[in-house]
C-alpha cells in the first residue's frame, strides 16, 4: 500500500536490519473504544505492507480506549512497545504502559503495569537512555484538577523498562519522583485550547502538551513538543542547555510545523539523514504520515 493510504495518528519509525517500520494510534478508533496496535513494514518509506497487528486486546484486560501513540524500542535484545492506554468510563485515567515481543512484528504482550503516577492523566511517553540508564519523558494533561496548563514530566525507569525506578513492586510512580521540565504555557508560539469548554467542560484557558520527542544532533539534545498554536495543531522543538535529559530545556521561538499537523518524532534514515515525521492532516479521520527532513541552523533546527 502507499504512504497516502495508511490513516493513522502519532507516527512512529523504527529502522531495523535496513527496515522502516512504522506504529501509530489507528485513526478510527482514536476517539472511541479500541482495541489494538498495528505496524507496517517497507523499504523505500512510499511502499508498505501492512497493517499488521501486533497486539490485541486479551480477555478481561483493562483497556478499552485510548489505544494511543505507540512508540517500538529496540532494548537489550527485545523489542518494547511504549504506549498510553486508558479507559471510556475514567475507571483509570490514561497512563503508560510497555508491551514487549521478540520481533519487531511482534505479537505484543503485556509487560508491565502501569508506570506512571496512578492519579494522573498521562500521555505519549516517549523512551531515552542516557549513560545506560533509561527514561521516559511524558505529557502530564491538563484534564487533571488543579492545572490549566500541560506539563513534559521526566520519570527515571528501572534498568528493566517494567517499572518505574524504585517501584520494582510493580506499582505505580509517585508525583514526587517525576521531574517537569517544562510547561505547554511556556512555549512562545502556544496558545490556550479553543474547543476546551466543549470538549473537556473546563473554563479557563487551558495549554496541552502532547507528543514528545527526543534526538541528539551533534552533541545537542532536541525535543520536539505538539501543542496549540494561533493555526492549530502545531510542533515546536526545545534543546537542553546542558545536552542532558533533565535540562534545563530552551524553547524555540517559533514552531517547526505550524498548523494541521502534530505528534511527531524524529528518526535517522539508512543514509544517516535526520528526518521528521508527523501526522497531516490533524482532521478526524483524515490523517496520514508524512516524512520532511531537517537540518540543524544557527543552533536550531529547521524543515529542508
Amino acid at each position: 500500500m502507499k504512504r497516502t493510504d495508511i490513516n493513522i495518528r502519532d507516527p512512529f519509525i523504527l529502522l531495523h536490519d535496513g527496515k522502516y517500520y512504522l506504529y501509530g494510534t489507528r485513526s478510527a478508533t482514536c476517539w472511541g473504544p479500541a482495541d489494538g496496535f498495528d505496524c507496517y513494514v517497507s523499504s523505500d518509506r512510499e511502499e508498505w505492507e501492512g497493517p499488521i497487528e501486533i497486539f490485541h486486546r486479551p480477555e478481561g484486560f483493562f483497556a478499552d480506549a485510548f489505544y494511543w501513540a505507540p512508540e517500538c524500542y529496540e532494548y537489550e535484545g527485545k523489542f518494547y512497545l511504549v504506549t498510553t492506554l486508558g479507559t471510556l468510563d475514567n475507571s483509570r485515567k490514561k497512563g503508560t504502559y510497555i508491551l514487549r515481543a521478540d520481533s519487531p512484528e511482534g505479537p505484543f504482550d503485556i509487560y508491565s503495569d502501569r508506570i506512571t503516577p496512578a492519579d494522573w492523566t498521562c500521555i505519549d511517553a516517549t523512551l531515552y537512555i542516557e549513560d545506560g540508564t533509561p527514561w521516559i519523558v511524558f505529557s502530564h494533561s491538563f484534564e487533571d484538577p488543579g492545572s490549566l496548563d500541560g506539563d513534559y514530566c521526566l520519570l527515571k525507569l528501572a534498568d528493566d523498562l517494567k517499572t518505574a525506578a524504585g517501584h520494582e513492586d510493580g506499582t505505580p510512580a509517585d508525583p514526587e519522583d517525576v521531574v517537569t521540565l517544562f510547561s505547554a504555557s511556556q512555549c512562545p508560539w502556544a496558545t490556550p485550547v479553543p474547543f476546551a469548554k466543549a470538549e473537556f467542560g473546563i473554563d479557563g484557558d487551558c495549554f496541552f502538551s502532547d507528543g514528545p520527542g527526543l534526538l541528539e544532533i551533534n552533541g545537542t539534545l532536541f525535543m520536539i513538543n505538539s501543542s496549540w498554536s494561533g493555526r492549530g495543531y502545531a510542533v515546536g522543538v526545545a534543546y537542553s542547555e546542558t545536552g542532558r535529559i533533565a535540562g534545563p530545556w530552551k524553547i524555540q521561538e517559533e514552531p517547526l510545523y505550524p498548523e494541521n499537523g502534530g505528534h511527531g518524532m524524529f528518526f535517522r534514515d539508512r543514509d544517516g539523514e535526520i528526518i521528521f515525521t508527523l501526522h497531516y492532516p490533524n482532521d478526524k479521520y483524515q490523517e496520514r504520515p508524512i516524512f520532511v527532513q531537517v537540518k540543524e541552523e544557527n543552533g536550531t533546527l529547521v524543515l529542508k
